[in-house]
């Protein structure tokens, strides 16, 4: 392609800058060859001609690669393209990982970015490099994948600049490791390598100028992997600062371990150091830098030693490390004076106090310390000198040994991590870890700078044959021509460096003579590398050289050298140190080079040998002794070895800015960094090949647009993608075809983007035309349609006004005729009665004449007629009056009379009848009850005196007994006492109570009868009384629903509280289950024990263990239980407890009913159990007896009372004597518990009584009320008001009938029971002795059903338990059985919980229930995987835990029960404690299943929310990167609906309740809603137009599914919230402030941070959309946090949270006696009773 046509008008180019280093120009008039300069338009509107010389400027790349993922797949691979790039992401995308090719660019933020949360690492995991957004983790799990496929050792190797974020990045890549790949046989290894970071930087790292917590050594961190789990690790370090331990530059800090040790100087442990603040040391405020900010050094060193103790390093050693320490900052406080001016001597004085404490620390005399200090020893062949030393020599020396001392104490700390890292098994593959120093270039370059630019020297070299390496496998995979590219070799570099006679061979040289110095070393490389290109000598007359590295030229200052390589060290104070036998740890430190490392058992008590110092300062040893440049030089030699056996992955970390500002990217800083670290070298290595690789698919799909119909005829994608290149691109030099790839030289995409955006524009065009015309045409038919219409209006209406002219005229004429007809009438008239009125008033005048004298006539007549009637009148008004006043006296008596008639009248009940003839009604009902009630007493009398008939019966029995004794012991004086004392109890129990009874009973019906007179006077006062009740009630009313919604939220949080406990309880039995199953590990492996015997074995004890220990507990047990249970029985071989009677006592407050119950209830079940034990005796003591002795007395003849009395038992004695004193003690007992019985129940029935009474008496007293009411009503309020009023009043009414009908009711369901009791005591003293088949030889409790029913029960022995769990738990098979419950073993464990129940033997209870909770948890650990088997045992746990409920003590579960349920309730055994294990058990099932059913949702939600193309044709306008491949998605939607609607058929199909099933499902959809959003929030690609209307999508075709399964009310809808705005929020537009508005009103669920990230990464459409601006992004997040200024903070969301389920109660429909249970399941060894 010309350059002509790549510069036209418009074209963009990258020009320099000297701040920006590029800027961005268009160009205004078109190149043309021949030209040397070019037109451009600056970005501010500028206008400049730019002349380029020789090489035109580089061209920018389109919009659509603007922010690329992977800067190799830009089109124009060049620095100004990678810099904007890499500018682009960090500023407004907030990115700050960009891929590079095989290199991973890392921009530190200096902020902290909610990015590497659990959540995250658990995203990343499992996934490609391309699925997601750059990042470490996406390095780190794709070395962890590659490592655990193929076997091979990775390396990730970190670089940068000091405070670029090397060592953050690090761990951040350990804590990826450590939480993916988890830990094999040791549960804390991951711990243990999280903990050596802490350890490791503070000993090793220290704040800088550029950085606060800078690296100042290079490590390499090898971490163990064996089956993908992690086993251990290994650290090596590189080249430590030691320097740093006595000198530090300004604003500099040293090592952080001494400033930590001196923040916490107070500690009671490190009194005894001398510590004191860090300003206090001279190795310490040499930098006047003692604080950082944001940092606490005493809290730092308490990270530190709990990373020792999790290391493994005792106390007591971390103690003697810490004396070193302190020893080492002493030491430099050290005052060195100068014996004289000439300053040829020196010396210290003995009182110096810093002296006297690092001799005291370390074990070691001050003389020798303050003499070697100040001489050195010179050994020659024969003599032995002292040389002194100067001060400023002195000085030197004393930081030699500080020197000395730190870096062993700092090799040891190395090396007491990797012995806690160690593993001992080994590891098969492993992951290293280099965190490295980057390049360095500073103002004065010394020793240390050398060594690192050195060691990246060759990390480039190894770098860039890599990178060739993966260049030359790509080209040879695909078969194309590969030809190698020249490009920057730094073989030269390096061989200069380590080459004979190199700058490192002439160093050791110059070490090794005597005299040697720098300026002679620097002669020397003059003389030997100046003709050498990468060598050059400074024009400054100083001693200092230049070498040309690959990232540029640095030179390096010589002063120093020789003597830091050297690295001498005072031999004399080293042996001083070896000899001190104060702490081994400086035994260890100071190991000779021969005696190996000390023993692991170095504190042993045995004797140490105490070496001879003078033997270690032979000049001997200084020969031998290795210079650090040949120690560096071999290490690294080591590293690129170990390197080079590893697949490499490369991050490079770069430094925004030198402030350390959040976000700010200074882009000169940046280009120096990245042609330092080699990016812009792979970007030249990648573009002088062919950088832009497609697949034939991808290239098809982006650029059909550009493909004719006639390359269409065919199917082979690749020939129709060779065709169009042919005719697109001419030059077949700019790509070439492979296998499956299009591979385009650099600037080739770009090209074709803009074909295609010039055929996607002549499309717009094109349809633009067809649209615009459409649209003319129907203007111009709406504007002709519209001018007929106006024309038609028109026509009409001058019809209508030619009609309404025509309408006017001939109305004119009318009137004018109407008009002058009225004129000439109007006329007429007036004359006529002008006329009449003449004639009027004359005649009129002749008539009043005539008047007037008639008149006069008349007023005669008149005043005559006047006086004689009033004459008459006078007379009858004298008479009427006398009559009248006589009627008057007469009718008055009359009216009284009727009046006191009528009152009475309205008093009688008559009136009240006709008034409220349904009031009466109620009366006569409640009258008609009353009845009731007496005719129930009166049947209670009958049936007592039934029961004092058969007790007299029972005593004549026992008489005619004690006759037949008598005949065969006449004499014996006992028999005449037993007579005495029958003749008592026959006396005293023959008189009952009834007659007392009956009469308190009629006194009773008088009172009633005396209240019913006085209702009456209580009806106003009742009135008042209820308007009042009424207002309270309202009021409580009120207050119960603000107390209810409060106690429903505290009940949802305690549900949390409580579920979140029960999970952590799940985690650590399972963590228990774990270890245990380790321990069986080692054990078969010890053992030599099969599986298949070990998990028989296993199986067993745990039964064996579970069945016992559950029935071993005795009475204390109970008596523990006792504050939550009001009553426990008496068990068997428990002694009665003596509290307990007292405690029913206690008990006033109570019910009356419930009291008597609950002591009838004791005293039954203490007889039955006083008759199993009589029964056991019986069978023993008469087993040799003759046959007919069985008589149905025979077991009260023989029972022991000794044993209810708590006396000693004498089995021996069996004569007549004892069985004469146990029939009349049985007598005794049967006599009390009728007696008691009696009373009880006459105190029931009179409560009873007394509580009908009062409700009769209220209901009457009502009925008054109101008929007071309603005359009230009548006199002063119309008949409507009356009516509501009656209305009120009935309601009222009826709510007090059915408080008594219900009364009434727990009336009856008492005397049902109490007769169900009395039966029961009948039974007892009639001796019938229930059996039941097989109880003779199994020697358990007999179970009887009387008169043949059913009790539903399943009767089973204590041996049986382990079957019984086998059966229908451990290998129970649903499908073995078709057609049964799904919850039938729920119903065969609580029907032999109820014969347990019933033989009051709660232990046995207990123990089953144990059992089946851990049976079901080991069936569960076995098939945690199987959903149908987890939802099975769920439904079975929760039908169980609502039988226990159903049939419990608790009333408000007994509301859906029937008749036949209520009689199978469980009486004795409280199941409090069974329901709260089996809820949790529950709990822990609903979890498991839930993690059960996000193990097959996972992988599907990513592939079928947002990789399945639901709309076709809404693909990304982003064409697809390198690594990103355009591939079909593994599930699609209707995929993910399937399973989703397997799951819920499988919760529907065991039976769970519908509650159960939406609380399941809504965790699901949290859990689809939740993963969907992580995965958007990282992944770039997604955030888009068209990627949101997929996902809205696919939204609605969920809700859609939840619709038609009826789930649309289970509140699931609310959890799929967040991706719908999310969706929505990809949709809107984002531009203006009214946009930002109507987002913020959008997103009110999404947190800030997730809305300001997506916005950040939304990618418009190429050409149709204009990226979303930073400012506006701003004003967003501005918004949202006023809106919201206290919300959620976090960027990903939680998948991990389970919502707090709730169990509902379900009541059974299915009665027990009529539970089936097939013959397939084997419990032939239980008896249905």
């Amino acid at each position: 392609m010309a350059a002509g046509e790549l510069y036209g008008q418009g074209a963009r180019v990258w020009i320099p800058d000297c701040t920006e280093v590029w800027r961005v120009a268009e160009v205004t008039r078109g190149y043309e060859e021949g030209d040397n300069v070019l037109h451009l338009r600056l970005e501010d509107g500028l206008e400049l001609a730019y002349p380029f010389g020789s090489q035109l400027p580089p061209l920018c790349n389109p919009d659509c690669l603007s922010g690329e993922d992977d800067l190799v797949a830009l089109s124009y691979l060049h620095e100004p393209a990678v810099l904007h790039s890499l500018r682009v992401r960090f500023l407004e995308a907030n990115a700050i990982y960009t891929y590079c090719g095989i290199i991973l660019v890392a921009i530190n933020p200096y902020k902290q970015l909610p990015i590497y949360e659990e959540e995250v690492i658990y995203a990343y995991s499992g996934r490609e490099v391309g699925d997601m957004d750059p990042h470490i983790f996406a390095l780190a799990e794709e070395a962890y994948k590659q490592m655990s496929r193929y076997g091979k050792k990775q390396s990730l190797i970190i670089s940068g600049e000091s405070g670029a974020g090397k060592t953050a990045s690090a761990k951040y890549a350990m804590r990826y490791f450590t939480t993916v790949g988890g830990s094999l046989g040791d549960s804390s290894m991951e711990d243990k390598v999280l903990a050596s970071s802490p350890v490791m930087e503070a000993f090793g790292n220290a704040k800088t100028t550029r950085n606060d917590n800078s690296s100042r050594f290079g490590k390499y961190i090898e971490i163990g992997f064996s089956q993908a789990y992690v086993t251990g690790a290994t650290i090596k370090t590189y080249l430590l600062e030691k320097s740093r331990v006595t000198f530090q530059a300004k604003a500099e800090r040293n090592y952080h371990i001494f400033y930590q040790l001196c923040a916490s100087a107070a500690l009671p442990e490190l009194q005894g150091l001398g510590l004191r603040g860090a300003e206090s040391f001279h190795y310490t405020r040499q930098g006047q830098c003692t604080y950082v900010e944001g940092t606490d050094d005493a809290a730092d060193l308490d990270s530190t030693r709990h990373a020792f103790s999790l290391l493994g390093v005792l106390e007591t050693e971390q103690l003697e490390l810490f004396n070193v320490l302190a020893a080492i900052l002493h030491l430099g406080n050290i005052t060195i004076r100068s014996r004289d001016r000439h300053g040829d001597g020196c010396f210290v004085e003995p009182t110096d106090k810093a002296l006297g404490l690092f001799c005291t620390l370390l074990g070691i005399e001050e003389s020798q310390v303050s003499r070697w200090l100040c001489y050195r020893k010179l050994v020659t062949t024969g003599e032995t000198y002292m040389k002194p030393l100067s001060r400023q020599q002195a000085l030197d020396s004393r930081d030699a040994l500080a020197k000395h001392m730190y870096g062993k104490v700092f090799r040891w700390m190395a090396s007491r991590v990797n012995r806690a890292l160690r593993s001992p098994e080994g590891h098969h593959t492993s992951i290293g870890i280099l965190d490295i120093y980057g390049f360095e270039m500073f103002e004065l370059n010394s020793f240390e700078q050398f060594c690192i630019n050195y060691a990246n020297e060759k990390l480039q070299q190894l770098f860039n044959l890599h990178v060739f390496k993966l260049e030359q496998e790509e080209y040879v995979t695909e078969e194309i021509p590969w030809v190698f590219v020249d490009f920057c070799d730094n073989q030269p570099c390096i061989e200069l460096i380590e080459g004979r006679l190199g700058i490192l061979d002439l160093l050791n040289e110059e070490c090794k003579m005597p005299q040697g110095s720098d300026g002679s070393w620097a002669q020397k490389l003059y003389q030997a590398h100046l003709g050498s290109s990468h060598f050059q000598k400074p024009k400054r007359p100083t001693d200092a050289f230049v070498v040309c590295h690959f990232a540029g030229k640095v030179e390096y200052q010589c002063n120093g050298f020789v003597e830091k390589n050297r690295d001498t060290v005072p031999e004399e104070l080293v042996g001083l140190l070896r000899a001190s036998k104060k702490s081994t740890l400086l035994a260890e430190l100071f190991l000779e080079e021969g005696e190996g490392t000390v023993p692991q058992s170095r504190r042993s008590s045995g004797p140490r040998p105490a070496s001879r110092p003078g033997r270690r300062s032979l000049p001997g040893n200084n020969k031998n002794k290795k210079s650090i440049a040949s120690q560096f030089k071999a290490s690294l030699h080591k590293l690129m070895e170990m390197l080079g056996s590893t697949t490499p992955h490369y991050i490079r970390c770069i430094k925004p800015n030198d402030s350390k500002q959040p976000f700010v990217f200074d882009s000169r800083r940046a280009v120096e960094q990245l042609r330092a670290c080699g990016v812009l070298e792979t970007i030249r290595i990648s573009a002088s090949g062919y950088p832009s690789r497609w697949t034939y698919q991808e290239f098809f799909d982006r650029y059909r647009a550009l493909v004719s119909r006639e390359e269409l005829t065919g199917t082979d994608e690749k020939r129709i993608c060779s065709l169009v290149l042919e005719r697109l691109l001419q030059d077949p030099r700019k790509y070439q075809c492979g296998k499956s790839k299009v591979f385009f030289r650099a600037g080739q995409v770009a090209y074709l983007e803009e074909l295609r955006c010039r055929r996607l524009r002549e499309a717009c065009v094109l349809l633009q035309r067809y649209l615009r015309g459409w649209l003319a045409r129907r203007r111009f038919q709406r504007t002709r349609t519209a001018a007929v219409c106006l024309q038609r209006y028109t026509r009409g209406m001058l019809a209508r006004r030619l009609a309404k002219v025509l309408r006017r005229t001939r109305a004119a004429v009318v009137l004018q005729k109407s008009v002058r007809m009225a004129l000439a009438r109007r006329s007429y008239l007036r004359v006529c009665r002008a006329v009449l009125t003449i004639q009027a008033f004359a005649r009129g005048m002749f008539a009043r004449c005539l008047y007037q004298q008639m008149v006069r006539h008349q007023k005669a007549v008149v005043i005559q007629a006047a006086v004689r009637g009033w004459l008459a009148r006078a007379h009858y008004a004298r008479l009427r009056g006398a009559v009248i006043y006589l009627q008057c006296c007469y009718r008055r008596t009359q009216a009284r009379k009727e009046l006191r008639r009528l009152r009475a009248e309205a008093r009688s009940v008559e009136h009240y009848k006709q008034l409220h003839k349904g009031m009466e009604i109620k009366v006569m009902q409640l009258q008609c009850r009353l009845d009731e009630q007496a005719q129930e007493k009166q049947r209670l009398s009958e049936q007592l005196s039934a029961l004092n008939a058969a007790h007299a019966e029972e005593v004549q029995r026992l008489r005619a007994e004690m006759q037949r004794l008598r005949e065969d012991t006449v004499g014996d004086s006992h028999v005449q006492h037993l007579q005495e004392r029958l003749a008592e109890l026959e006396r005293h129990s023959a008189e009952s109570r009834l007659g007392q009874e009956v009469e308190e009973l009629r006194q009773r019906l008088a009172e009633v009868e005396a209240v019913k007179l006085h209702l009456g006077e209580e009806r106003d006062a009742l009135i008042q009384r209820t308007l009042e009740q009424s207002q309270d009630l309202e009021e409580q009313h009120q207050r119960a629903a603000r107390e209810s919604r409060g106690l429903l939220q505290e009940l949802e949080e305690e549900r949390a509280r409580y579920q979140s406990l029960v999970k952590e309880y799940a985690r650590l039995e399972q963590g228990y289950e774990n270890l245990r199953d380790e321990v069986a590990f080692h054990k078969q492996s010890t053992f030599r024990r099969s599986p298949s015997s070990e998990s028989f074995l296993g199986s067993e004890s745990s039964y064996l263990s579970s069945m016992s220990t559950a029935p071993s507990r005795d009475g204390s047990d109970l008596q523990a239980e006792g504050p939550e249970e009001r009553w426990q029985p008496v068990l068997e071989g428990q002694q009665p407890q003596p509290g307990s009677e007292a405690m029913l006592n206690g008990n006033v407050g109570q019910d009356p009913f419930e009291k008597a119950y609950l002591l009838l209830l004791g005293q039954l079940n203490a007889v039955n159990e006083e008759l199993a034990r009589t029964r056991e005796e019986l069978r023993r003591a008469r087993a040799p007896a003759e046959p007919e002795e069985k008589k149905p007395l025979d077991f009260l003849k023989r029972r022991n009372i000794a044993e209810m009395l708590g006396l000693a038992r004498s089995p021996e004695k069996a004569a007549v004597d004892d069985d004469l004193k146990h029939a009349y003690d049985a007598v005794q007992v049967a006599n009390r518990l009728l007696a008691s019985q009696l009373r009880e129940e006459k105190q029931q029935h009179e409560e009873e009584v007394e509580v009908l009474h009062l409700d009769i008496c209220s209901l009457k007293q009502l009925s008054q009320q109101q008929a007071a009411l309603i005359q009230d009503l009548q006199q002063h309020q119309g008949q409507e008001g009356l009516q509501q009023h009656v209305v009120r009043l009935k309601e009222e009414n009826w709510e007090l009938a059915q408080k008594l009908e219900k009364q009434e009711r727990t009336t009856l369901k008492l005397q049902k029971q109490l007769r169900a009791y009395a039966k029961q005591i009948q039974d007892l003293t009639g001796k019938r002795e229930a059996t039941w088949s097989g109880q003779e030889a199994a020697g358990s409790p007999k179970i009887s059903s009387p008169a043949g029913l059913s009790q539903a029960m399943l009767a089973w022995r204590m041996e049986d338990e382990g079957r019984i769990i086998r059966t229908i738990i451990t290998d129970y098979r649903p499908q073995s059985s078709p057609g049964v419950l799904p919850d039938l073993p729920a119903y065969i464990l609580f029907m032999c919980f109820r014969h347990a129940d019933h033989c009051c033997d709660e232990p046995r209870a207990r123990s089953l229930l144990d059992a089946a909770v851990n049976a079901i948890k080991r069936v569960m650990k076995k098939h945690s995987d199987d959903f149908d088997v987890v939802a099975l045992w769920l439904a079975n746990a929760c039908r169980l835990l609502n039988c226990l409920r159903q049939y419990g003590r608790d009333e408000s579960y007994w509301h859906e029960n029937t008749v036949r349920q209520n009689e199978h309730r469980l009486h004795n055994v409280d199941p409090q404690g069974a329901c709260r294990s089996l809820g949790a058990l529950a709990v822990q099932l609903y979890q498991q299943l839930i993690r059960t059913a996000e193990k097959g949702l996972k992988p599907m939600i990513v592939a079928a929310m947002l990789e399945s193309e639901t709309i076709q044709g809404l693909s990304s306008a982003r064409p697809p990167g390198p690594r990103r491949p355009l591939a079909a998605p593994a599930h699609t939607l209707p995929e993910l609906l399937l399973q989703l609607g397997s799951f819920r058929e499988a919760l529907s199909r065991q039976g769970l309740p519908a509650t159960v099933v939406h609380q399941a499902i809504r965790q699901l959809l949290f859990l689809i809603s939740g993963t969907t959003l992580n995965y958007l929030l990282l992944r770039k690609d997604a955030c888009s137009w068209s990627r949101g209307i997929q996902l809205r999508y696919n939204i609605s075709q969920l809700e859609q599914w939840l619709r038609t399964e009826g789930l649309h009310q289970s509140g699931a809808r609310e959890v799929l919230e967040p991706l719908v705005q999310a969706a929505q929020l990809l949709q809107v537009k984002k531009a203006t402030e009214e946009d930002a508005g109507a987002i913020c009103s959008l997103c009110t669920v999404l947190s800030t941070q997730q809305v300001v990230k997506i916005l950040r990464a939304y990618t418009p459409a190429a050409g149709l959309e204009e990226r979303v601006s930073p400012s506006f992004i701003s004003s967003v997040e501005k918004r949202l946090q006023e809106q919201n200024p206290e919300g959620p903070s976090q960027l990903l969301v939680d998948t991990c949270h389970l919502f707090p389920v709730h169990l509902p109660f379900s009541a059974s429909s299915v009665h027990l006696d009529e539970l089936h249970i097939p013959e397939s399941i084997d419990l032939a060894f239980l008896l249905r009773v």
